[in-house]
């Protein structure tokens, strides 16, 4: 059982500006929680008993909310990034965290990346086939949009592909990697290294072996903001995704001291963030509104992300939208 884990959560989220402008893209909530808390949750129901945060931007808001983990029921440290090692050098730094023996593994959690996949499988296959590094990855209807891994009838990794208009395959890496320490030891310490474009076709090229575990279960990556809003909605409609998840009424989350005229409809998995006030006549659907809003009379608002403290003026009509900052 591998009970020790890296997760990275230090990239910037420039793809989800204006949300990530005072904010680490880990930090923002989906579902009423970070999604940081989330993975964390998930970690530990898998059996991860300690867990390195890899930081780097805005590294110093982690550590207030998270503490040493003892209220997620596991051991949580940090490993700050002065400057950002990219993926392959922030695993290096936060491994140099762990006392790890060469055969040791190690859970690798990409910041970006909310699944339903089934972690505890992934390990078992890292353990039957005695793999240096085990990927898991998730098949994609349009694959063009990303680098596929196309895998042997035994789940042997066969190469690394950048994006391409006709891919060979329809798998692609999706961002949760169990490591053998002598794979990490690969990586140089203290340098900028990609482990998608650097050190996994290095590993690969080396004579490694790297298995590719595939999960048809719930997958995305919040890069943009409207994939964001979506992994909201999504783990609000089915909040088994994450057992992070709680406070579902009738398919929305609702904060406190929260305002809502009776005229007004909520649902399709909306978020209503604390001191809220919603006027008569209003519709949200499938939408994030962040504290202090106020919606005015006869908006409606579908498919949003609204910041704190933004004022909706009344009989607006706003879809898709991403407002304030």
């Amino acid at each position: 059982m591998v009970t020790k884990g890296i997760l990275l959560v230090g990239g910037k989220g420039t793809r989800l500006a204006p949300l990530t402008n005072n904010t680490p893209k880990p930090m923002l909530r989906v579902a009423g929680k970070p999604v940081t808390e989330h993975q964390i949750v998930k970690a530990r129901n898998s059996g991860i008993t300690e867990l390195v945060l890899a930081t780097s931007y805005l590294a110093e808001v982690f550590e207030p909310y998270f503490g040493d983990g003892s209220k997620f029921d596991l051991s949580i440290t940090y490993a700050v990034e002065d400057v950002p090692l990219g993926t392959g050098g922030a695993i290096a730094n936060a491994a140099s965290k762990l006392n790890l023996a060469d055969d040791d593994s190690v859970v690798v959690f990409n910041g970006d990346v909310l699944s339903g996949h089934n972690l505890n499988k992934q390990m078992s296959l890292h353990e039957s086939s005695n793999s240096d590094v085990t990927l898991y990855l998730t098949k994609v209807d349009d694959p063009r949009a990303y680098g596929c891994v196309p895998i042997d009838q035994h789940g042997r990794v066969q190469s690394f592909l950048e994006k391409m208009d006709n891919p060979i395959a329809d798998t692609i890496n999706a961002g949760c990697y169990i490591f053998r320490n002598r794979a990490i030891q690969q990586i140089p310490n203290g340098q900028v290294v990609s482990v998608e474009r650097d050190t996994f076709p290095k590993l690969l090229n080396e004579g490694f072996e790297l298995f590719g575990y595939l999960d048809s279960n719930y997958w995305i990556d919040m890069g943009t903001p409207q994939s964001f809003i979506k992994a909201s909605r999504d783990l609000i409609l089915k909040p088994d995704l994450s057992a992070a998840t709680s406070g579902v009424v009738d398919g929305c989350l609702i904060g406190s001291n929260v305002e809502i005229h009776p005229t007004a409809r909520i649902g399709e998995g909306s978020t209503i963030g604390d001191g809220v006030k919603i006027h008569q006549g209003c519709g949200i659907y499938g939408s994030m509104i962040s504290s202090s809003v106020v919606i005015g009379e006869g908006s409606e608002v579908r498919d949003c992300y609204i910041a704190p403290g933004q004022v909706i003026p009344p009989n607006s009509k706003l879809i898709g939208q991403v407002i304030g900052e």
